[in-house]
């Protein structure tokens, strides 16, 4: 991907077959862009759903001595103690937050709009949702963790999504983001949401990727919490 890093180029969207009547947004991973996950998205579609995956802006990352590439935020470790890029990662939330209001001028309301990503993306999602006024209809979150878990309150959040449901989704084998971050993620999640509205589900074998029963447990999520309303 190349050009300046002013702008992302417009997302990678997979329209809805008919009306569409609900959306997922869906984050992709750090140095990745839109177009693998419309591709996944598109091997489930549902024909009311409209798939919209936006590329993340270019941006040099800590983590990768400073080279630039599509990232949402810094990076700066991945140890869970790890110092965080806080005003970028609080900015691109409200890149999200303002991504979901432009499909609510689209005629979508929000609470039909589903959140997602994979990895950095996700834990993007996790973010948005947690700290949006928009209520969604829920969240995926794949492969990924809780940014600046510290920032929120002990307890159960209050705001519009403190009821949300949440698919929460790990590999087993992650070597880069290792499987205790999600258990760490989701046992966090649980003291801020109805615990009765979140599901965790691990994969044997999987690494930092996605495979077939995950994609299928992503589309029976999005299926029930987006159901054809015509």
């Amino acid at each position: 991907m190349c050009g300046n890093n002013m702008s992302a180029p417009l997302p990678a969207i997979v329209p809805a077959a008919r009306k569409a009547t609900a959306a997922v947004i869906f984050l992709h991973g750090l140095g990745d862009t839109g177009h693998g996950w419309s591709e996944a998205l598109a091997g489930i579609k549902s024909p009311h759903v409209k798939y919209i995956c936006p590329h993340a802006p270019v941006m040099p990352v800590s983590l990768n001595m400073n080279m630039a590439m599509p990232s949402w935020f810094d990076i700066i470790g991945l140890s869970p103690d790890s110092q965080e890029d806080e005003v970028g990662i609080k900015q691109a939330a409200e890149n999200v937050k303002a991504l979901i209001d432009q499909e609510v001028k689209n005629g979508i309301p929000s609470n039909r709009i589903i959140l997602g990503g994979f990895s950095q993306g996700g834990a993007l999602s996790l973010y948005t949702a947690l700290t949006t006024q928009q209520k969604l209809a829920g969240v995926v979150a794949l492969s990924c963790w809780l940014p600046l878990r510290a920032s929120f309150p002990q307890g159960p959040i209050s705001g519009v999504n403190k009821e949300i449901a949440v698919l929460q989704c790990h590999g087993d084998c992650d070597p880069l983001v290792p499987l205790m971050f999600g258990s760490l993620t989701v046992e966090k999640l649980k003291s801020m949401i109805n615990p009765a509205n979140i599901t965790f589900r691990t994969y044997s074998g999987m690494m930092h990727s996605s495979c077939i029963e995950e994609m299928m447990d992503v589309k029976q999520f999005i299926d029930k919490h987006l159901p054809p309303v015509d």
